[in-house]
């Protein structure tokens, strides 16, 4: 008479402990996401918030702006901006905003695009951190000097002057960019219209420059908002004539007292800009970074 083998049977909680992988793994596998959402909504909320509390405060009166109670039970004024461009005057302002930050960005265009190609084709080694040292140095470092120069060649108080030392702002960012941009643009293309009777210049700018449109188009609107956005110089070197907007906006601060909602509704006009060619143009920015990026 054979004996059969009987199978063990197991306990319970051994059965538990071999099922239990199976429930860790699938809890970690939606951890993961739960956490990149959780850590996404609150980057949005850190940067979006601020943003529409200022939205509303250009919309309410200055109690209403310091009472907690009517964060969101208010009556809409358009007072504020009516002091902004009445009172005020912020309209030459926002003149003088476009030309300074245009004509520093074409001339950082016009001069930081050659040097970028210069640097990747040349393989100038370390030339694009040397060039970013500039936005290490505090401007507040240069501006006597600035100062001291221009008001011997009376420029301080015009446009020349701020266009001039924006272009410490935008130019090693232009070089940055476009260095590794054109780094990874293919020598050959330029080498094929070589043969074909090109020269270096028109290789460059008939092949490379259009292959690299949308680094120029990163460069130029990143450049554009560094140059709107900047205070230090303008508060030096300009006058009421060419003051821009990041200036004009102290008028609303005083010794004794400040407009709130004069303030929030020069800040609005001050952003809405911005956000605007940061909304049409995030197809171009992520495309021109990504490429200096990954080819540079």
């Amino acid at each position: 008479m054979t004996a059969t083998a009987q199978r063990p049977t197991r306990s319970p909680a051994a059965a538990a402990r071999v099922s239990s992988p199976a429930p860790r793994r699938r809890k970690k596998r939606l951890l993961g996401p739960t956490l990149r959402t959780i850590a996404i909504v609150v980057v949005v909320l850190l940067f979006v918030l601020p943003l529409g509390w200022m939205l509303m405060a250009a919309f309410k009166t200055n109690l209403d702006i310091v009472t907690p109670s009517r964060t969101f039970d208010f009556t809409p004024t358009l007072d504020n901006f009516g002091t902004v461009f009445g009172a005020q005057n912020f309209a030459p302002f926002i003149v003088n905003s476009v030309v300074v930050g245009v004509g520093a960005t074409i001339v950082a265009l016009v001069l930081g695009v050659p040097a970028a190609y210069g640097i990747a084709r040349y393989r100038i080694r370390n030339a694009t951190a040397f060039v970013l040292l500039a936005r290490v140095i505090p401007g507040v470092s240069l501006l006597i000097p600035w100062y001291f120069l221009f008001s011997q060649v009376q420029l301080v108080g015009t446009y020349t002057a701020l266009i001039l030392t924006h272009i410490f702002v935008t130019m090693p960012l232009v070089v940055a960019i476009m260095a590794g941009f054109f780094e990874g643009l293919p020598e050959e293309l330029e080498e094929a219209a070589q043969i074909d009777g090109s020269s270096r210049v028109g290789a460059f700018v008939r092949v490379v420059l259009p292959l690299a449109l949308p680094g120029v188009a990163t460069s130029a609107i990143l450049a554009f908002i560094f140059s709107w956005n900047n205070f230090l110089f303008a508060l030096v070197l300009s006058n009421q004539e060419t003051r821009t907007l990041p200036v004009a906006i102290s008028n609303f601060t005083s010794y004794a007292s400040v407009d709130w909602g004069g303030l929030m509704a020069a800040s609005v006009i001050i952003t809405v800009p911005v956000m605007l060619v940061a909304l049409f143009a995030q197809r171009y920015v992520v495309a021109g970074l990504t490429a200096g990026a990954t080819k540079g």
